[in-house]
């Protein structure tokens, strides 16, 4: 406190804050079936950010002595202002509770864990010619104090599993991939064992090497909440962070008041969400997590704002100002961001289809958040025919813009659906969930082979 209170007394500008970091990250990766990467990295560190006259100003070392942090200092050419802030504690508004710590655990079990996975895919079936598992886990504690007064301090835990599966027959290859993971310790493989993780993305992607290649066209598309949301944190998620809409690279600019979607359409942000990846306290700013309605039945009502876009309007922050590590200055981010449920049960959803496409699983995806377009990969799908899931097809692609699929959406599923990433922005990644229910998009471009 007193370092923090030093920092601040010594600095002038609107607004100052100090983010003090230390992280603990541990990885296992096993491919070739041999465990190929075994590290445990510490970092520790401390960034002191500035916004002074609309401009920011940041630095950062990772020299915690009394030398280190007043070059610190005189880097950000600032002198003593004369000012003393009492720091005042937040209490923290909630807690995450993990139930067994990734410390506390012996690294030949975590060991076991991708051996069982990848023992599993290699199994399967001699088609498997790739398969690649990783474990990961992270114990971050971070201090945050700002010249407002206020002074935070979070721990978090995170923990990852992915696995990846290569699969070949007569000159085709195709991709199984799946990942779990969440603001959580080891109880992560009590709620899903790896065999289980493994032995549904093998069995996926061996089942799109029998696929037919789909014939491109304008078609009906139901997007199935095992999906994930993918779609919606692409096609719309970047577009409403508030500092892509004051530079004027998102097509939502401007547009707080009007409808952007079908009124069916409700779209949250909520890092509040128990144990989920993009779940924490306080965000990277010290505010306190909070649930944003960004829209609400189909009319857009908010932005994500950190501190720095929140000043430029005079509003107050969101709790999404974000950075990967004491390295990165803050920035809008999304944290748990999905559509909210509807009334229509799924199987209703898809039996009101003739002829279309089923999403079971999206792949990757990009999107120009200025213009709105995009163009997704579909993972997993399935031909719809007369209501009725029928044949796996292969190297579909979803494309158009986030404002026609939004406004068109005319059923949305009672259910949810969530998936897990790593988001990159401005050269930072922070760890983030996508959800969605599943929802029937009357037509659509699905990108295929030709006629």
């Amino acid at each position: 406190m007193d370092l923090f209170s030093d920092i601040l007394r010594k600095l002038k500008g609107e607004y100052v804050d100090i983010f003090l970091e230390e992280k603990i990250t541990n990885q296992l990766q096993m491919e070739e079936n041999k465990v190929q990467k075994c590290s445990s990295v510490f970092d520790k560190g401390l960034g002191v950010r500035v916004i002074k006259e609309g401009k920011t100003f940041y630095a950062y070392t990772n020299d915690l002595t009394k030398n280190g942090i007043e070059e610190l200092i005189s880097s950000l050419k600032s002198k003593d202002n004369g000012n003393h802030i009492n720091l005042k504690k937040i209490e923290p508004p909630m807690q995450f509770f993990i139930k067994i710590n990734p410390a506390d655990v012996e690294i030949s079990q975590k060991i076991n864990f991708i051996k069982r996975a990848n023992e599993v895919a290699w199994k399967e079936s001699s088609k498997v010619k790739q398969v690649r598992v990783l474990y990961a886990d992270s114990f971050q504690k971070i201090k945050i104090a700002s010249s407002e007064g206020i002074f935070s301090e979070e721990k978090r835990i995170q923990t990852l599993f992915l696995i990846h599966v290569v699969t070949h027959e007569n000159g085709v290859i195709q991709t199984g991939y799946e990942a779990v993971g969440g603001f959580k310790g080891i109880e992560l493989f009590e709620e899903i064992l790896p065999e289980e993780i493994s032995l549904k993305t093998t069995k996926r992607a061996l089942m799109m090497l029998k696929a037919r290649r789909i014939q491109g066209g304008r078609m009906p598309v139901v997007i199935s909440s095992e999906a994930g949301g993918t779609m919606i944190h692409e096609a719309i998620g970047h577009g409403l962070e508030a500092d892509l809409v004051q530079e004027g690279l998102s097509v939502y600019s401007g547009r707080i008041g009007q409808k952007i979607a079908s009124e069916l359409i409700t779209v949250i942000d909520d890092p509040t969400l128990p144990n989920m990846r993009g779940s924490y306290v306080f965000d990277d700013e010290g505010t306190p997590s909070q649930r944003t309605v960004l829209v609400e039945n189909g009319v857009l009502v908010n932005y994500l704002y950190d501190k720095y876009t929140a000043i430029k309007e005079g509003k107050k922050s969101t709790g999404n100002g974000r950075r990967q590590s004491y390295e990165h200055y803050p920035i809008p981010r999304m944290s748990n961001t999905f559509i909210a449920p509807g009334k229509h049960y799924p199987e209703e959803i898809i039996r009101s289809v003739d002829k279309g496409l089923f999403v079971k699983k999206m792949g990757g995806g990009q999107v120009n958040t200025v213009t709105g377009e995009f163009v997704f990969e579909v993972q997993e799908g399935y031909l719809i025919e007369k209501g009725i899931i029928g044949e796996p097809v292969r190297g579909a692609l979803l494309i158009g813009t986030g404002q026609e699929i939004l406004k068109n959406i005319d059923m949305v599923g009672n259910d949810l659906g969530f998936s897990i990433g790593t988001c990159g922005k401005n050269s930072q990644g922070v760890p983030v969930t996508d959800g969605m229910p599943t929802v029937r998009i009357p037509e659509i471009v699905v990108g295929g082979q030709a006629k």
